[in-house]
């Protein structure tokens, strides 16, 4: 192991190794204060961003922050380097690669090749150097463009989860919401429940509604219900009408193992999913969920900062080519992320990350009760991300979700982004709703009509 030494202002500090670097160089979180990872005063994280900056990006493969025996997320992120693709870096520092990603000349062709090339480490080690709107930058750079039964990251375009989640999953709770969303021109990235029950034969009940909504209607979309995915493969199992198949994910063995889930099932479930064939435009058929601090709250961490568990997440999520991807950031709560400044910092780090190493990028822009923040923090990071170019946000009736009990953003939310950036719904789902008379051309949102199709009672929300 490298030792690693700074001297700031008369004071030399010195950093063991490359994970403790990493971890000294962090952005001020209360979950790697709360592990004992956080630099203990604003000079010794000065002192480790500088060393940091000097550190040649090979470095990274040589020193995994994690042993390559002891897990299996370091072995993916090494067996499926292509050191071809990172060729035009690889004679950097993170300095300099920081400052070759701001460059003019790169755009987001020459991302989109680098991206094989890049591990998680040297993403997470270039993030640390950056400011807020560094990270836009970059990241609005970079589209990652996916299908199923529409195409989304476009330029110019932003989708929505659906989430009409209900506390006893009653179909007709659910049913309001989900018309609700579609009549603000939502629900074009995924339909996708949580479900308060985790039992098979409830999400079949949950997937056949949403099948039956989506045919009915002819809606271009996919459905998900957020079950764990064994759930989801039993419920393939017995027929289902399943689209999308969904799991938390975390960047490390362990912190995958607390979830219930190994590399080998993901690839399992996935293979269940294609070998359905529904989609109409594309076969990326996974939904993957990750949040800075889940490693951590699972005692699964290796002594890695929770950016950095972050961002090996996405090396498992890319792996599996997913739809979606989604950061769901101020969800665990201010024990891993204390306050609007923290929230807003992690958003930022996590959309340039998966964006950077190749991934459709989503956000769940959100806080719980009894963090310091509120709504005009997510507002604030909601903005930015739009800026920055995320793929998609949460659409959540009144920004409340009843049933996690968190705060999110609203079809509104939704709506407001898309008016005051110009953006518009994917292609095909925007000429869905134009011909349903919800949208006019582009983003403005046409009132309902009292005997609108979709106010019509159904089987389907009975």
């Amino acid at each position: 192991m490298t030792v690693y030494t700074e001297t700031i202002a008369g004071h030399t500090f010195s950093f063991p190794d490359l994970r403790t670097l990493l971890a000294k160089a962090s952005a001020p979180k209360s979950g790697d204060a709360l592990a004992g990872l956080a630099a203990e005063s604003a000079e010794e994280r000065v002192a480790a961003q500088r060393a940091l900056a000097d550190i040649p990006l090979t470095a990274f493969l040589e020193e995994p922050v994690i042993p390559y025996e002891a897990d299996d997320v370091t072995r993916l992120i090494l067996d499926t380097h292509d050191r071809d693709a990172f060729a035009p870096v690889s004679g950097l520092s993170v300095g300099a690669f920081r400052d070759w990603l701001l460059g003019y000349s790169v755009d987001g062709a020459t991302l989109e090749a680098l991206s094989p090339g890049l591990t998680p480490e040297m993403v997470s080690a270039v993030a640390k150097l950056m400011r807020n709107q560094d990270l836009v930058l970059v990241a609005q750079k970079r589209r990652v463009v996916t299908r199923f039964r529409n195409t989304l990251g476009l330029p110019g375009r932003l989708a929505a989860r659906l989430q009409p989640n209900h506390p006893t999953d009653d179909p007709a709770g659910i049913a309001a919401a989900i018309i609700d969303g579609l009549l603000y021109g939502c629900g074009d990235a995924v339909i996708g429940i949580n479900p308060a029950s985790d039992s098979p034969q409830r999400v079949v009940e949950l997937l056949t509604m949403l099948g039956d909504l989506i045919d009915r209607y002819r809606i271009p979309t996919q459905s998900c219900v957020l079950a764990h995915v064994t759930t989801q493969m039993q419920a393939i199992e017995r027929g289902a009408p399943v689209d999308l198949v969904f799991q938390s994910v975390a960047g490390t063995e362990a912190a995958n193992k607390s979830f219930g889930i190994t590399l080998g099932l993901l690839a399992e479930a996935r293979d269940m999913a294609l070998a359905l064939k529904r989609g109409t435009v594309g076969d990326n058929v996974m939904y993957f969920e990750t949040g800075q601090g889940s490693a951590l709250s699972a005692d699964a961490h290796h002594g890695v900062d929770q950016q950095t568990c972050e961002t090996r997440a996405y090396a498992v999520a890319r792996h599996y080519k997913p739809l979606l991807v989604n950061t769901v950031v101020g969800f665990i709560g201010p024990e891993y992320l204390y306050d609007g400044a923290q929230i807003t910092r992690a958003g930022l780090e996590d959309h340039f990350a998966g964006k950077l190493l190749g991934l459709p990028m989503g956000c769940d822009v959100c806080y719980t009760n009894h963090a310091e923040a509120d709504q005009n923090d997510m507002d604030n990071l909601l903005t930015l991300l739009g800026v920055a170019g995320c793929n998609y946000f949460m659409g959540v009736p009144g920004a409340d979700d009843i049933m996690l009990s968190y705060q999110s953003t609203s079809f509104h939310d939704v709506l407001y982004l898309r008016q005051v950036l110009g953006l518009r719904p994917a292609p095909e789902f925007e000429a869905w709703l134009t011909d349903q008379s919800i949208l006019k051309a582009g983003c403005e949102l046409l009132p309902a009509a009292p005997h609108h199709p979709l106010l019509a009672a159904g089987p389907w929300n009975a």
